[in-house]
């Protein structure tokens, strides 16, 4: 087993260069074999007293250690398709720069294969080593702070398994289904969530992170293992049937429906052509624009550019049509604004939105933000829409607040059950919060009697 002997951040919040690139191979299990289907035949010296697989464990400094069709292998495992755990979507991060060692995000993706120099990969988890807090969108600073004081140790580096500035809900643990039974499946997911536990604790950083998993995932992100559990609020929108847009209001209020119809118009009523658009068929210059937008959006708000030109870019020419861009023109044909969506095999995600610097016309983000992607998800057959992080205004668009989670391992354990005791307080408000927005705030008719 190999590891890092130095454990250290560099003054920017990157990883040191010191830290190196940490490695682990280590046999970490067996997998019993899978059981023969019933009524079907078997050879007679094959009895299901036959030894159990070894499986070995491996991180990887870069996601091109792994082949590209093993890993999405294990990202559709569980029958979805989910754009930001797909090979293609976490290689554009790597290649382009945004999640690297310098930015503070250093690769260590865990493997699980068959032990063996050509072994079968039955398990991947995204991985990374974090110099700093930032582009994870469930915050732990106050952690951070409070870690130090108590211990006198720096809180940095960390472990975190998510996808790189991307608050959105999927697996994180990633297992193949193709030649594995359900209870062997099983028993390699528990595996990866009790690995990554043991990657934390063998490169001693302060805690592991497990951010936006799916609610499935909490079986094997136990407390058993070491986890504790964080709930979040985020506002999704379910396609409940809808064949038009109009079937979508009409389950609405009708003052909120009216608001709609309204905000609608304000785009034609600007002079502005909303479309919609594949990766497929846009050029290099039409990202160089919406690159444009993205960098006018985070400079407006104070924020950090965490995402590069060369980014997009590379997403947009290996996703195709798993990419989806709202665009907007003006008279002139000049594109002015744009919202970046990824189309998952049953969701539709929002992701980055941006505009020209000296464009201001009343509810344009309504219409290019959330609009269109509902009517771009009732066209797709989509079950929903995630919009992203925050926002409260969204419920009376129709995206109604939705339970989120992260789980997390701490290694110091005073610390451990500070926050466990803060997390337990924070879940009453989340659930007291939930309960009212969902009480108070629908946009929904309510049903009769």
């Amino acid at each position: 087993m190999v590891v890092a002997s130095t454990s250290m951040c560099d003054g920017g919040g990157g990883i040191a260069r010191g830290y190196g690139r940490p490695a682990i191979a280590v046999t970490v299990g067996t997998l019993r074999p899978r059981r023969p289907l019933p009524n079907k035949p078997r050879k007679l010296h094959r009895c299901a007293c036959q030894p159990r697989e070894k499986l070995e464990l491996k991180t990887v400094s870069s996601i091109s250690q792994v082949d590209r069709r093993m890993w999405n292998e294990c990202a559709k495992g569980n029958g979805t398709f989910n754009p930001f755990v797909s090979w293609e979507f976490l290689s554009a991060m790597e290649e382009s720069g945004s999640a690297s060692r310098e930015a503070g995000w250093l690769p260590c993706h865990a493997v699980l294969s068959r032990e063996g120099e050509e072994g079968e990969v039955l398990g991947v988890a995204p991985l990374y080593i974090k110099g700093h807090s930032y582009g994870e969108y469930v915050f732990d600073h106050s952690w951070a702070n409070a870690y130090g004081r108590l211990t006198r140790k720096n809180y940095y580096p960390k472990l975190q398994s998510c996808v790189p500035f991307s608050p959105v809900t999927g697996s994180r643990l990633l297992a193949k289904s193709a030649g594995l039974g359900d209870q062997q499946r099983n028993e390699v997911l528990g595996m990866m969530a009790g690995s990554l536990v043991a990657i934390a604790d063998e490169m001693k950083v302060s805690s592991l992170h497990v951010t936006f998993n799916s609610k499935e995932e909490l079986a094997h992100f136990s407390r058993e293992r070491g986890y504790l559990t964080r709930t979040g609020i985020q506002y999704h929108w379910q396609n409940n049937g809808y064949d038009t847009f109009n079937d979508f209001l009409m389950e609405l209020r009708q003052s909120k429906r009216k608001s709609i119809r309204q905000e609608r118009k304000c785009a034609e009523k600007n002079g502005l052509r909303v479309y919609r658009t594949y990766g497929s068929e846009m050029l290099p210059s039409d990202w160089d624009e919406f690159y444009r937008f993205y960098i006018n959006t985070c400079n407006k708000k104070w924020g950090e550019a965490y995402l590069n030109r060369e980014f997009f870019h590379r997403m947009g020419e290996a996703m195709g049509d798993k990419v989806l861009v709202v665009f907007v023109e003006d008279a002139f044909g000049k594109k002015v604004a744009g919202a970046l969506n990824l189309v998952g095999s049953d969701t539709l995600f929002g992701r980055n939105w941006g505009c020209a610097a000296d464009l201001n016309v009343k509810n344009l983000h309504f219409e290019v933000c959330y609009y269109q992607a509902l009517e771009a998800a009732i066209e797709l057959g989509l079950k929903r829409v995630e919009a992203g992080a925050q926002g409260e205004h969204k419920i009376q668009r129709g995206y109604l607040p939705t339970p989120t989670y992260s789980c997390h391992w701490v290694r110091d354990s005073q610390f451990k059950q500070i926050v466990s005791n803060f997390l337990d307080e924070e879940q009453r408000q989340i659930d007291y919060t939930l309960e009212v927005l969902e009480q108070e705030l629908s946009p929904y008719k309510q049903p009769a009697g």
